[in-house]
């Protein structure tokens, strides 16, 4: 059975980053990265809807250690995809990704140190082992979108479409498009197909925060005439990042003020004081959910063009020529996406197993966003809810090669995280967004103290995580003593 010392599932963003910190900080490992597609880029390759393009700067969603290049800092999907593969390519990491590969299952065994993974190859089981599982599969279903039952949509004579799965051949050029949602995804899609359908109405329950931002950072242009690029990087990156650290500390502590920069910055942009209020006040504070980010404004322009309206409302039923709301309108549609958001999948699905004894993923804490209470040589990667996911992704992947040097130096086969005392029990993921608040439940949960707390900090766990007295927190896992209960 092939033996490797460490295997990264997933090679998206994460799992190409997590590659290139191991092989750079312990290059005598021997690894692997095993992806279930047949090709690299997770996210940014799966979704391939209209405008599919982040919600994060690219110069702090993007590697450290790989400067952004291209002109825009909110960047488009196929953009980012040719990121990934060619830091990919060019750190030899795509001859270590195995393709087609599906991590079923995961078995720690104590007594010879080792998980043994289930591999699902092309409908083939396969077997082999690794010292440490390091999961970077994000937290969602790529195989089911999350598709709420609406009543009487099997009378609909139009195309219903999910963003998960976009079909190739779908034709909406003057066509009539209903999107059911106002998250991310939503406002994406809306002014990219606004631009060849005959209209585009977005239909949302509630008001969702909506800011927009400039498309082009033109300080960032300026620091790369004058910097050579890899220290103009750096600058912009601290830059960007200090700057939503800092926004976001203004919004939690100052809501009421946030609200009022917010609304006005939309009022300023529509120019319809009741329109705002509306459709563009939530209820909730900034960052209760994740904002929404439309670069250039490019959701409101095609609004103020007429070529895309906002309804509020809920629907009743859905109708041969649309959706029927509660208020009685009928909106017409030829096609409706349903932007309903994700469905949550707990690190790709994985069933674990220590010992013979199945893990419960609710029943664990948390250590430093890392690692999982009482279960060996395994990590995971969450990136954060309020900032570019990469941030916090470079940092788990630098702090699990920092574990992996603390197994060598101290001669332990395996380490564990086990909280002293009972903590506070908190969910994973602390937003109130729906599609967060549907599944979180299966997921291991966060402590209310360091280091069983998943802070929402880049700065304070910039300057802590990789400082751990990993002695103080990880309890060694000895292989000896299970030997002699034997």
């Amino acid at each position: 059975m092939e033996h490797l010392d460490v295997v990264i599932v997933g090679a998206g963003l994460s799992g190409i980053g997590a590659a290139y910190r191991l092989q750079t900080e312990l290059p005598g490992k021997s690894y692997a990265v095993l992806e279930a597609r047949d090709s690299i880029g997770g996210t940014w390759d799966l979704f391939r809807y209209p405008g599919i393009r982040s919600d994060s700067d690219m110069f702090t969603l993007g590697y450290p250690f790989q400067p952004w290049r291209d002109a825009k800092s909110i960047a488009d999907g196929p953009s980012i995809l040719r990121y990934i593969t060619e830091t990919a390519a060019e750190h030899g990491i795509d001859k270590r990704i195995r393709f087609g590969a599906k991590v079923i299952g995961a078995e720690w065994s104590s007594a010879d140190a080792c998980w043994t993974l289930t591999v699902d190859q092309g409908g083939e089981r396969r077997t082999l082992t690794c010292g440490f599982l390091y999961s970077c599969t994000g937290y969602y279903d790529y195989d089911q979108g999350h598709a709420p039952e609406f009543p009487g949509v099997e009378s609909f004579s139009g195309r219903m479409v999910h963003p998960q799965f976009w079909p190739e051949d779908l034709d909406y050029a003057g066509k009539r498009v209903v999107v059911i949602g106002s998250g991310a995804t939503a406002v994406t899609l809306v002014p990219a197909m606004a631009a060849d359908a005959e209209r585009v109405t977005m239909l949302q329950r509630s008001p969702t925060w909506i800011s927009a931002v400039p498309g082009r950072d033109k300080y960032a242009d300026r620091i790369r005439e004058l910097l050579p690029p890899a220290l103009a990087h750096r600058v912009i990156r601290t830059k960007n990042i200090l700057f939503s650290v800092g926004f976001y500390q203004y919004c939690r502590r100052r809501p009421e003020a946030a609200r009022r920069l917010l609304t006005g910055l939309t009022t300023r942009i529509l120019k319809d004081e009741a329109l705002v209020a509306e459709h563009f006040t939530p209820d909730y504070n900034p960052w209760d959910q994740r904002l929404c980010a439309v670069p250039d404004a490019d959701f409101f322009k095609a609004m103020r063009k007429g070529k895309a309206e906002v309804v509020t409302d809920h629907i009743d039923t859905f109708v041969p020529e649309g959706i029927r709301l509660r208020s009685g309108r009928v909106l017409p549609a030829d096609i409706v996406v349903s932007a309903t958001g994700l469905k949550l999948l707990a690190f790709g699905g994985i069933s674990l197993t220590v010992d013979g004894e199945p893990v419960k993923l609710s029943e664990r804490f948390v250590w430093q966003g890392t690692m999982l209470s009482g279960v060996p040589n395994f990590a995971i990667c969450i990136g954060y809810t309020n900032a570019s996911w990469t941030l916090r992704a470079d940092l788990t992947s630098r702090l699990v090669c920092k574990v992996l040097a603390h197994l060598d130096r101290r001669g332990y086969p395996a380490v564990a995280p086990q909280p002293e005392g009972r903590l506070d029990e908190r969910p994973l993921l602390d937003l109130a967004s729906g599609y967060i608040q549907r599944s979180i439940g299966d997921f291991p949960r966060q402590g209310g103290r360091h280091p069983w707390k998943v802070r929402q900090n880049y700065l304070l766990d910039s300057a802590t995580a990789l400082r751990t007295n990993l002695d103080r927190t990880l309890r060694p896992v000895r292989r000896a003593a299970v030997l002699e209960r034997v």
